[in-house]
């Protein structure tokens, strides 16, 4: 009996050109996961576009509080709050490469 990484034999003992079992199960796995793969990789696109969005926010939320801090007539000192919205943007950039390279590797298992 053939294993299961061996080509198949006919009768006469010369080797058949075809798939060997390895071959069929991994294509078979393939095929199986990669309704998964799919779904993942549209979540984390829907991920990734919702961090630009956030990142965007971020950004004009930091300049609108800049801007009201230079308009103040009353000492109002809102940098330490800019600092905090600048590092949420940098963990936010952060995120998004994470999920960019866990897509670029979801794309080459399902490629």
């Amino acid at each position: 009996m053939a294993g299961a990484g061996s080509a198949a034999v006919s009768g006469a003992g010369t080797p058949v050109a075809g798939p060997t079992g390895r071959d069929l199960f991994a294509e078979g796995l393939l095929e199986f996961l990669r309704p998964a793969v799919q779904q993942l990789d549209s979540h984390v696109h829907a991920v990734r576009e919702s961090q630009v969005e956030l990142r965007e926010q971020i950004d004009n939320l930091a300049t609108e509080l800049c801007r009201i801090n230079e308009d103040q007539k009353v000492a109002l000192d809102l940098d330490p709050y800019v600092k905090k919205l600048l590092n949420a943007r940098r963990r936010v950039v952060l995120v998004n490469n994470i999920l960019q390279n866990a897509q670029a590797w979801i794309w080459v298992i399902d490629n």
